[in-house]
């Protein structure tokens, strides 16, 4: 049952990043720039779970998805501060 959801976070947050990329090419805003980069690595994050939990339990990617979900952070709380001057 585990799979499930994490299958399911990680679909839903890739249609989330996609949507987000689709509404910046539309747009073109700075902020819709960082927010899909954000994303997009929000939803690398979720597909990482899942390969490291389901796909190889074997290899411990506990540090390469942390590592994933800090960039991510770290790339809206520049856009932020870059969009807030």
């Amino acid at each position: 049952m585990p799979e499930v959801v994490y299958l399911s976070c990680a679909l839903t947050s890739t249609f989330c990043a996609v949507l987000q990329v689709r509404s910046y090419k539309r747009q073109r805003t700075g902020l819709l720039l960082w927010s899909s980069a954000c994303f997009t690595g929000l939803a690398l994050n979720n597909v990482l779970l899942f390969v490291d939990l389901v796909v190889v339990p074997d290899v411990d990617m506990s540090t390469l998805r942390s590592a994933s979900a800090l960039v991510a952070i770290v790339m809206l709380l520049v856009g932020l501060v870059w969009e807030s001057r």
